[in-house]
């Protein structure tokens, strides 16, 4: 239910600071008095569902598809309301309060929703604040130019010139010439997708290489790839940009100007703690800004937590659930059922046409750690024992393992291909699970399936 804020004092027996991931699961599960906070009303349901996972996947599928833009963004709002829906039916027994929260005492939180103004009080407070995009101090970019989370709603186009991963996803018209600042995972995503629209882009890349860290050139490979869709990765850093004629033109450290329709800033994101008062209450901070905690999500004042991006953790919606599971039993009194530290194999998965997948050490890594290593590497194009991407039609990528040479433990992998989001979590289990290689090698998979490719990579050991 929402509370209009008519009264002005609250207690509750557990405040959440954030619709998050965690923050919405620890809501629906509390058998007590629950209040959630939560500033924008279009983030209702969480980052993932509003601006980030599920609905940049979806554009991701309607870009591989041939689905014109307007059409694949229309596609993206009809499937946000319905989860919407689903959230505020979830969480029906809370308190819902659309404001700003600050606090004024260890326990107790100032929520602000235009000229009113409500006191919260609850001995159990979770911050869960997520994170904001980074924009970086660039010559002739002012604040305001970047469309604000406060004034977008999923259903606002805008012809702005410059946006974030926000804002983006409903540019009208798609531009024509678009510019992405950053080439981590967030700007090679868009990049595909834009591309996939009919947009030509430029990629600016300020590292050498895309991946660079990856074994077996993937990065080169993962380039060659995207530059066939009709990306060019720039390397480069952007230090000025001029408005002129409806456009941009963005001026790069070596001098070389661009003349583009519009910029996309994926330059990373930074923990939200701005203006919660924490410094008040000596809530104490990282150097980096996050809220700090130890390995059970406990800040510095007793019986207060800091679930998803805020806490500097890996910036995901599963690793947010499972904060959600360290901090749920400690809300009783109880004992977390593991900490932060003890996190094994934890994969990741850059969306492109083929998705790139992660999971544990690259052979560097594991070499530095002191481990003499075996590389199993093979192009998706020749592993006969996989039929599906030529089924598909996806035949791009390379799937490599690093395993221990002596006992043939799993130690990471890298899978460049069609399925590589679902597989990853069966190699990641595996590991979790101390199986060997072979084991994995040995598996009977459903056939045709992209697993079956295991059972040919690992031959080699």
């Amino acid at each position: 239910m929402t509370d209009p804020m008519s009264d002005h004092t609250l207690n509750v027996d557990l405040l959440i600071i954030g619709w998050g991931k965690a923050g919405k699961t620890l809501a629906a599960g509390y058998p007590g008095r629950v209040a959630l906070v939560e500033q924008f009303r279009t983030m209702h349901g969480d980052t993932c569902i509003n601006i980030a996972c599920v609905p940049t996947k979806t554009l991701i599928h309607d870009s591989d598809t041939g689905t014109p833009f307007p059409q694949a963004r229309d596609r993206r709002d009809t499937l946000i309301d319905k989860l919407n829906d689903a959230n505020h039916a979830m969480l029906d027994d809370a308190i819902i309060l659309d404001g700003r929260a600050r606090f004024v005492g260890p326990h107790t939180v100032e929520v602000t929703a235009g000229e009113e103004k409500m006191q919260v009080t609850a001995p159990r407070i979770v911050i869960n604040t997520g994170s904001t995009a980074h924009i970086p101090d660039i010559e002739g970019l002012d604040p305001g130019d970047i469309p604000a989370l406060a004034d977008y709603t999923t259903h606002t186009t805008n012809s702005a010139l410059f946006h974030d991963s926000t804002s983006i996803q409903h540019v009208d018209p798609l531009p024509e010439h678009l510019l992405i600042v950053g080439a981590g995972p967030i700007g090679m995503e868009f990049a595909s997708m834009f591309a996939g629209f009919g947009s030509r882009v430029h990629l600016l890349n300020n590292r050498p290489g895309l991946f660079g860290q990856l074994d077996e050139g993937i990065g080169a490979e993962v380039e060659k790839s995207l530059t066939a869709r009709g990306v060019e990765v720039v390397e480069g850093e952007l230090v000025r940009v001029d408005k002129q004629d409806g456009g941009v033109r963005a001026t790069l450290q070596d001098g070389t100007a661009l003349l583009i329709d519009a910029v996309l800033f994926a330059t990373g994101r930074q923990p939200a703690t701005t203006g919660l008062g924490l410094e008040e209450v000596e809530i104490a901070l990282t150097d980096r800004g996050a809220v700090q905690v130890d390995a059970q999500l406990r800040t510095s004042v007793d019986g207060v937590w800091a679930a998803g991006d805020v806490n500097g953790g890996p910036q995901f919606t599963y690793i947010s659930y499972d904060d959600h599971r360290i901090i749920a039993p400690q809300l009783d009194g109880g004992d977390a059922p593991h900490g932060t530290d003890d996190r094994v194999a934890v994969p990741t998965t850059t969306f492109l046409t083929p998705p790139l997948s992660t999971v544990g050490m690259t052979r560097s890594e594991a070499e530095d750690a002191g481990y003499t290593v075996t590389v199993l590497s093979r192009k998706v194009a020749d592993i006969a024992a996989m039929p599906r991407p030529k089924t598909v039609g996806v035949t791009d990528g390379r799937i490599t393992f690093v395993v221990d040479s002596s006992s043939h433990e799993i130690l990471g992998a890298q899978l460049w291909c069609i399925d590589s989001q679902e597989l990853i979590n069966l190699v990641a289990l595996a590991m979790r699970a101390g199986m060997t290689a072979e084991q994995l090698r040995d598996g009977i998979w459903t056939h045709p399936s992209s697993t079956e490719a295991f059972n040919e990579v690992l031959k080699g050991l």
